[in-house]
């Protein structure tokens, strides 16, 4: 009789929330002889207590069952850094019009840990990107846990002279990834794949190719690509991360003033644009007063009628007036002010006391129920 494959266990609710709604239990994958690793790689012994000591080296990959460590023969270039670096600036400019944080964390470690607790296999993202940093439940800069930590929203792959299609790709999508870009740079000396940006999207337990990114709702894999490799951004660019700050912005009720730099940023400009517009009109006023007061053959410096009190604000009746009826510039800025102490106040409404918003007691003996549509609405 064959012997029947013990169930799989559920996903606890703890894993589904790090999966972002994807309820697998992550799987370790394909062995290491299963993983097509090509002659751009050199494979090596590495013991798991010298892990801490490769830190100058590209490891891309560690196997624990074999103590196999994989490194790019390559050594890195501006070619291969610069879209991941690129990302992190990106990301910062939709963070801003969103109204809260996006962080990447870089080239960290992905580490699935085996049964003894023990570190199991690791891979290395180029780029990684968390919509919600405080969310992240990271501890220290060293390695995201897979079943600990929640997931990056995307993971970046630039794959100049490789392809991460035959190794790595599988592994994200049996850890459970939820997104992955590869992208090829339009500079690529020595590229074996067409230049472009690929959005791998996880559903159902495997990699989907998507037009545009999930985690960034609208960005398309093609608007991805151009913004990675521009050498200087352009408008069409700026255009698309506004939009994308904006649409995420909309699905969580922030905005660039919830920025504090934005924020910083928008009320300088606004005192700026009131103080210019102040300046402006009090040019006007002045040149309207210095007409009337040479009408009647007076002349006064402008110097002088740009010190007189009120006149920005001033109602204009009342300043033609001053200006009609007034002996010397003295005389014109105390009827101005006259004229604005007689003048009623604005109305202000006034801000009720905490003591007035209790409700009152009333006696159901004394007072009949208020109809629903006369009874006060207080929201908490």
């Amino acid at each position: 009789m064959q012997q029947q494959k013990p169930a799989r266990r559920a996903a606890t609710p703890r894993e589904a929330a790090i999966t972002n709604g994807e309820a697998l239990e992550p799987r370790a994958g394909p062995t290491l002889a299963e993983l097509d690793f090509d002659s751009g790689y050199r494979l090596f012994r590495l013991p798991a207590e010298e892990l801490r000591d490769v830190d100058d080296r590209r490891l891309e990959f560690w196997d624990g069952a074999t103590e196999t460590a994989v490194e790019v023969r390559e050594p890195t270039s501006p070619y291969h850094e610069r879209p991941s670096q690129l990302l992190s600036a990106l990301a910062e400019r939709i963070a801003a019009v969103r109204g809260k944080p996006i962080r990447c964390f870089g080239t960290m470690d992905l580490e699935l840990r085996a049964e003894d607790r023990r570190p199991g296999r690791i891979l290395q993202a180029d780029q990684t990107l968390y919509l919600h940093p405080e969310r992240a439940n990271i501890v220290g800069p060293e390695a995201m846990v897979v079943g600990e930590n929640h997931y990056p929203d995307v993971v970046l792959e630039v794959d100049r002279t490789t392809d991460v299609r035959r190794h790595k790709l599988k592994l994200y999508e049996a850890w459970g990834f939820p997104e992955v870009w590869v992208d090829v740079p339009d500079e690529s000396p020595g590229r074996r794949k067409p230049v472009g940006t690929t959005i791998y999207a996880l559903a159902g337990g495997t990699f989907q190719v998507v037009p545009a990114s999930r985690a960034l709702p609208g960005w398309t894999a093609v608007e991805i690509h151009t913004a990675l490799n521009e050498a200087r951004l352009s408008a069409a660019t700026i255009a698309v991360l506004e939009r994308i700050g904006r649409v995420l912005g909309q699905r969580e009720g922030t905005g660039p003033d919830d920025d504090p730099m934005i924020r910083s940023l928008r009320r300088e400009a606004r005192a700026a644009a009131q103080s210019e517009y102040r300046a402006i009109d009090l040019e006007q006023r002045c040149q309207l007063v210095r007409q009337l007061l040479r009408q009647r053959g007076m002349r006064v410096a402008a110097s002088i009628l740009r010190d007189t009190p009120g006149l920005a604000e001033a109602d204009l009746t009342d300043v033609a007036d001053a200006a009609t009826r007034c002996a010397n510039a003295a005389d014109f800025a105390a009827r101005l002010q006259a004229h604005r102490r007689q003048r009623p106040e604005p109305f202000r409404p006034r801000r009720a006391e905490p003591s007035e918003l209790q409700p009152r007691s009333r006696s159901s003996s004394a007072k009949a129920k208020a109809p629903a549509s006369s009874r006060p609405s207080i929201r908490s």
